[in-house]
């Protein structure tokens, strides 16, 4: 990694999907340019960040994340708050399929916890079709002191170990439950793309 990047190499690229690498290159950058601002203005501070974007900062920073997750910025350096992270099991009934999130991060996190959608339909217990996700540590058992590393090792979990007690989508729960064999062709079969029950599913493998 360059970390003597100019502060304009960045300002001058066209605007695109950044990955992780990008935005830590990215946060030094702004980081340096706010060092010069307030040296030059005397100290004043030069734009406010919000509380939620410097704790952010600070996750995406520490972020340490297994091979089959991708942190991506599809709006730019201009809107840290909204990203996406792909994930991809490598273990498990959903081995082979990448699923995408979406998250929303409030300006008071981490006193709330970001928003987190499904983007890829899927069949699963804990997953709805709209792609509203259940997850404790996004629910009742969210703290400040965890954070986006933490959120995405949650919902990598999900695909290695659905829990068909704490149902979003009930009849994927309970088919899981009651025949555990017929839960795994469900999953294959929505995952190559088709029909479980009425429901379609495009391809996400």
């Amino acid at each position: 990694m360059d970390h003597n990047l100019n502060p304009t190499e960045l300002v001058l690229r066209p605007q695109r999907a950044l990955d992780g690498e990008d935005m830590i290159r990215l946060f030094k950058v702004k980081e340096k340019q706010r060092e010069l601002a307030e040296n030059a203005n005397g100290g004043a501070p030069v734009k406010k960040q919000s509380a939620g974007e410097l704790r952010l900062h600070k996750d995406i920073c520490e972020l340490n994340l297994p091979k089959s997750c991708t942190i991506t910025f599809p709006n730019g350096k201009d809107d840290l708050m909204n990203f996406e992270v792909s994930i991809r099991p490598d273990d498990g009934y959903y081995l082979g399929g990448t699923f995408l999130f979406s998250f929303q991060v409030s300006p008071i996190y981490p006193h709330e916890a970001p928003k987190v959608k499904c983007k890829t339909k899927v069949y699963h217990p804990n997953i709805d079709l709209e792609g509203n996700v259940c997850l404790n540590i996004l629910r009742e058992d969210w703290k400040p002191v965890l954070n986006i590393n933490t959120i995405i090792y949650g919902l990598y979990h999900l695909f290695t170990e659905p829990n068909y007690e704490d149902p979003l989508n009930h009849d994927a729960a309970a088919v899981l439950r009651d025949n555990p064999k017929i839960f795994e062709t469900n999953v294959r079969r929505a995952m190559a793309g088709g029909y479980v029950g009425q429901n379609f599913f495009p391809r996400c493998m």
